[in-house]
């Protein structure tokens, strides 16, 4: 779990007859953290559930990870053969739908069968993971508490070294103290905490600088609140079928409010931070799997332990349709986790010999006495052995492809609005790749040459593709109320442009083309690449616009240069649409 900065003052400070008190707060509420830290489970056991693939008559382990109940030794490892053929074919439709894009189709319907299934050992799950994660929501309470008497005691000290009396400059003062102290929280090395309140007391000279930056942040990223705003309209519509004026003039009010992650920093943070504990968990087994197994071989094919804070906030949030608690998403933390990370051990025992010296003995008799004597001799034969070789393999499935498969229509919208504005924190987590391509980049633009758009098809085309710009990139999107992934927006864009193709994945946009050479391609045409993600064939599309320039649902939605080497290396090929 990530721990709050444990703050050092100068003997200046200790000696400051303002500070006794806030310091001595600070004192307290740091060994009441630590003194929560320390309750965290370190340890974990490994369960592990038998699997018969009777493709390979080859049984392989999948591993489980489940915290050690110290009154209880963990339970003895069973060997349910009987079960194996019948749990192979959920693994494996799970594994078929993540390989290609194509499955997209539909597959939120199987998705709910299973999850009806699932429900009941779900509850109990929940309850249990409910337990198991009290020292998890005590130590991030505690957290909380460390943070605020450090943020108090930093701003006392601001205060007395650039006093003010206006209460709304010791407003802005706090604010700025408050944003630099998380950016500092978040840092990467250790040099980050040391620095802490010499960093947050700069932060005090800025303050009315941060605060007109604050006050611009609405105007600064309009585009991210429109496209919010305009995908919370069209969730809207398709949940309520608005009608009159007024009540879409409201709904334009409060879609800034529906952009906005409703729960408390303290539960978004802990939960943060008990699923960081479980990929750690995760971390430590695997570097230690040599130590705790006994194997004569070992062969590790294994994807980075990774995920995005605001890809699980804004899962969760989506999930719950709206605020709620960290000890309301155990069971959903644990769920994430599980259908995220893949871990699977598959071992193979082959007949190997190895040559052992043996002795043996025969007898010689004396020719001139006639005595007999025994002696011995050394010999080697080849004996047969057991050779254990294990394979181990994570799959990270990438928490961002998540959503589809677990969300109906209106979550997925939901979905997409929080990620559309990071749910307006981009201060929660400083740390996070999306704050640079959301918060604080924008969209490549271009402008198409008026004499591309003298053709009506592809102006027909580039007018409906342009009015998701921004928009972000949803894994298995396929509608503006949901937002895209790449296939899903170009067949959106084509069946409202005269084409009736339906919702196809990359491949199949691919397949219904005509190639084209790079000589002929015209504005309009499909722009196909493969190799931009790991799945087989044709793994990304985008619409052509003249130029060497692409329109694509990138991350977010926006135009690209064909020409970049990104774009080069995994160019596949160029399509016409029939």
């Amino acid at each position: 779990m990530k721990r709050e900065p444990r703050l050092h003052f100068s003997d200046a400070d200790l000696a400051e007859p303002k500070l006794k008190k806030p310091i001595k707060r600070v004192e307290k509420a740091a060994a009441k953290a630590d003194k929560a830290q320390a309750k965290i489970p370190k340890k974990t056991v490994v369960k592990k559930e038998r699997g018969f693939d009777p493709a390979t008559g080859k049984v392989k382990t999948h591993l489980r990870f489940e915290e050690v109940d110290k009154k209880k030794p963990p339970s003895k490892l069973t060997h349910a053969a009987q079960d194996a053929p019948a749990n192979l074919v959920l693994s494996q439709f799970h594994r078929e739908v993540q390989q290609s894009e194509d499955d997209n189709v539909g597959v939120e319907s199987a998705h709910k069968l299973e999850g009806a299934a699932e429900s009941g050992g779900r509850l109990i799950q929940s309850a249990h993971r409910s337990h198991q994660l009290k020292p998890y929501r005590a130590a991030a309470r505690a957290e909380t508490r460390l943070e605020k008497a450090n943020v108090d005691a930093l701003q006392k000290k601001a205060q007395i070294e650039h006093p003010t009396s206006n209460p709304v400059s010791k407003w802005q003062q706090k604010q700025a103290i408050k944003k630099q102290y998380v950016a500092a929280k978040y840092g990467k090395t250790a040099k980050n905490t040391a620095k802490t309140t010499e960093n947050t007391t700069k932060a005090a000279k800025k303050a009315a600088e941060k605060t007109k930056q604050a006050g611009q942040f609405v105007w600064r990223h309009k585009k991210g609140f429109a496209i919010a705003a305009a995908l919370f309209l069209m969730l809207a519509f398709f949940l309520n079928g608005l009608s009159s004026c007024s009540v879409l003039l409201e709904g334009a009010g409060s879609g800034i409010v529906a952009s906005t992650y409703p729960s408390q920093d303290a539960d978004m943070r802990g939960a943060e931070a008990a699923y960081w504990d479980m990929e750690a968990e995760l971390q430590e087994y695997l570097d230690n799997y040599e130590r705790t197994h006994d194997y004569d071989e070992y062969h590790f094919d294994l994807d980075d332990i990774e995920h995005d804070p605001y890809v699980l906030i804004s899962i969760l949030t989506a999930l719950h349709q709206g605020e709620w608690t960290l000890d309301e998403v155990q069971g959903t933390l644990q769920m994430l986790f599980e259908k995220q990370y893949i871990l699977t051990e598959d071992v193979v025992v082959e007949t190997r010999y190895r040559t052992e010296t043996r002795t043996g003995s025969y007898t010689v008799t004396d020719p001139e006495t006639g005595e007999t004597s025994t002696e011995e001799y050394e010999y080697e034969v080849q004996v047969p052995y057991d050779y254990y070789i294990c394979t181990v393999t994570l799959e990270n499935f990438n928490l961002s492809h998540v959503p589809v498969y677990i969300m109906g229509e209106e979550q997925l919208g939901m979905y997409a609005t929080y990620m559309a504005t990071l749910g307006n924190r981009p201060d929660l987590f400083p740390g996070s790749e999306y704050i640079g391509k959301y918060a604080e980049g924008s969209y490549t633009d271009y402008e198409i040459p008026p004499e591309a758009l003298e053709d009506e098809v592809f102006a027909a085309i580039i007018t409906e593709a342009e009015k998701y710009l921004g928009y972000p990139y949803v894994w298995g999107g396929s509608s503006p109320s949901t937002s895209f992934d790449c296939s899903g927006f170009v067949s959106w864009v084509i069946n409202h442009s005269g084409w009736d193709v339906g919702r196809l994945g990359a491949q199949g946009l691919c397949n219904i083309c005509t190639r084209v050479s790079s000589a002929n391609v015209q504005p309009g045409d499909l722009v196909f690449f493969t190799g931009t993600y790991d799945t087989p064939g044709v793994s990304h599309v985008g619409i052509y616009v003249g130029n060497g320039m692409m329109i694509h649902c990138g991350d977010p939605i926006s135009y690209a240069n064909l020409n970049s080497s990104y774009w080069q290396s995994h160019f596949y090929c160029y399509g016409r649409l029939p």
